[in-house]
């Protein structure tokens, strides 16, 4: 499970590097079910670069989702991928 997670991980964060203006400072946080049968990938980014990942009418943020989801669903495990900016990580907390 822990391979599964650090590939799609590594997976994730070489896709959206290249796409922002800020990948310094891009995270990746990780939280998995108790069953082990789902991850939830929360991909924080500055505020400016949302929208570049995001894409037109949503279809690159739709493109990186269906990657994962598929990586995940191979190794038999339900992948959910969150964009989010740093300014709603620090509202939540």
């Amino acid at each position: 499970m822990q391979q599964i997670i650090e590939s799609i991980g590594k997976y994730l964060l070489a896709v959206v590097s290249p796409l922002i203006k800020h990948p310094d400072k891009a995270q990746l946080r990780v939280a998995g079910s108790e069953e082990g049968d789902m991850v939830r990938f929360r991909l924080v980014l500055e505020p400016g670069d949302i929208p570049r990942i995001i894409g037109r009418n949503g279809m690159t943020a739709s493109a990186i989702r269906s990657l994962a989801k598929a990586a995940g669903e191979k190794a038999g495990v339900k992948v959910v991928v969150h964009i989010i900016s740093r300014e709603e990580l620090e509202e939540e907390s």
